[in-house]
């Protein structure tokens, strides 16, 4: 175990922090809850945009922009989306700067530059996209609109944390505008399956898909979507959301389009996003004491190569190999990183790529080279081996491809063995206090009785699971009748 880095049975909390820093994915700003996010930690964002972009293209959508700034009168116009958001909203009032003549040198708020109309940091885009949405719209031919964009968004949070609760971060939005309630509710719940498809395949989480509870749904919406994923504490993790809005924030705006029958309807509307937050999913499913430990699909770096020597003459001898065996990795497409650095000794780059999460390490040095060999090390399983240069491009494919899957299949065994079944209230606080995870739970469908189990336990309704039968029993904490069990737990 590093000497550097919290063990996660000592302090879960303080072994995530001291790991964003360590293995330099951010850090803090010096504005006040944001963060500097860095290449290392950048790149596997950038890993995460680029396939998502893929499939949203593939599923016919388009990227546009839309400006940061909203107009508190376009803000307030869908009551519920405002008042959800208002509390962390950051405003513009003024414009501009002056001198300030009572403190030399410093600056100060121009009194007479107040703006006429208040603007709103945007938290979300809802309200200046729809306010756009109205003039791109007059009949059923100009639909559907299928929009997504990469944006950042503040919200202004008083309790932060890298990556997964920043008063700035970054994520994409898609709001899309279509003419039947059925064809936005098709939207709403294809987007979901693409989240969960990234999730599962790209990152190797395992998720739920289900539906939030109304009192967790997103400000404004008819019905949210959700997919959860379980972190390795026992806390969830909202990993993504997609809002079926039905005609809200068409009526708030006036959005209307003449249809086939030539009359007049309001459009019905999807939104759906993902975030950076990702990026803390990751590092609490799969890493551990040691650093963190990526899947193969997204990890900047595939595959790193260390050479072991003494001299000029020596590594010029091992980079002879190393080099076409960059070469031949690469056009597999394969992220390949021959580290050559002499400022590093070969135990101080074999540390650093452990603690960056790096797959696959290949080590070689002249004994290596005497018995045409390499050392391999999987980062996941810590294990190495000793194999042949002549057959290590034809086994790399495929060992990654195990690392993925091997990825997956442990962090799904852990979330199924963390999701309890409890019949009575006594039973719920025991298993919340002493195993965590998912809980699932027979609930009345009430709101009171929802905020009574978050107020008692501080434990909420993750999601309401897909389910393909009806089971009836009744709630563990009113003892009312209940439609269907919920998944609750401490989140995130």
């Amino acid at each position: 175990m590093s000497k550097n880095l919290t063990s996660r049975a000592e302090d879960y909390s303080k072994w995530y922090n001291e790991l964003v820093v360590k293995a330099d994915l951010a850090e803090n700003s010096a504005v006040r809850g944001c963060m500097v996010i860095k290449p290392y930690g950048f790149a596997i964002w950038e890993k995460m945009q680029a396939e998502l972009d893929r499939m949203f293209k593939a599923t016919g959508h388009q990227n546009a922009y839309f400006p940061l700034f909203v107009p508190k009168s376009l803000f307030e116009a869908e009551e519920k989306n405002a008042e959800g958001f208002a509390k962390e909203c950051a405003v513009v009032t003024h414009y501009r700067l002056q001198n300030d003549p009572d403190n030399p040198g410093k600056l100060r708020v121009d009194p007479e530059a107040k703006l006429e109309e208040e603007l709103v940091v945007r938290p979300t885009s809802e309200a200046i996209i729809w306010s756009t949405y109205k003039n791109w719209i007059q009949s059923y031919r100009d639909l559907p609109i299928l929009i997504n964009q990469w944006a950042n968004v503040v919200r202004w949070e008083m309790r932060t944390r890298l990556f997964l609760r920043t008063a700035e971060f970054l994520w994409q939005e898609g709001h899309t505008a279509h003419a039947t309630k059925e064809e936005a509710l098709d939207e709403t719940i294809q987007m979901n399956n693409i989240y969960a498809e990234f999730v599962e395949n790209f990152m190797a989480i395992p998720v739920i898909k289900g539906v939030k509870s109304e009192s967790e749904r997103f400000a404004g919406a008819v019905e949210t979507y959700c997919i959860e994923a379980l972190m390795q504490d026992g806390k969830a993790l909202q990993a993504g959301t997609s809002h079926f809005l039905g005609q809200n924030f068409a009526k708030a705006f006036d959005v209307k389009f003449t249809n086939k029958e030539g009359k007049q309807d309001f459009v019905w509307a999807t939104s759906w996003g993902v975030s950076t937050r990702l990026i803390g999913a990751l590092i609490m499913t799969h890493s551990d004491d040691k650093g963190l430990v990526l899947p193969p699909n997204l990890a900047p770096i595939q595959v790193v190569i260390v050479p072991i020597y003494k001299g000029e003459e020596e590594l010029n001898q091992i980079s002879e190999v190393a080099n076409k065996l960059v070469a031949d990795l690469q056009k597999l497409n394969i992220s390949v990183k021959f580290d050559n650095r002499d400022t590093h000794r070969p135990g101080a780059k074999f540390a650093q790529y452990e603690l960056q999460g790096v797959p696959l390490r290949i080590a070689i040095g002249p004994k290596d080279l005497a018995n045409n060999t390499v050392e391999l090390a999987r980062r996941d399983t810590l294990s190495k081996s000793v194999e042949s240069i002549d057959n290590i491009t034809q086994l790399i494919p495929d060992i990654l491809v195990d690392i993925q899957n091997s990825l997956f299949n442990r962090a799904e065994t852990f979330r199924d063995q963390h999701i309890t079944e409890v019949e009575n209230f006594e039973t719920f606080k025991s298993v919340l206090e002493n195993k965590g995870g998912f809980i699932s739970a027979f609930w009345d469908g009430n709101v009171d009785t929802e905020q009574r189990i978050k107020e008692l336990t501080k434990a909420t309704i993750r999601c309401i699971p897909n389910q393909e039968e009806v089971v009836t029993g009744v709630c563990i904490f009113s003892g009312k009748p209940a439609k269907y069990r919920v998944l609750f737990a401490k989140a995130y």
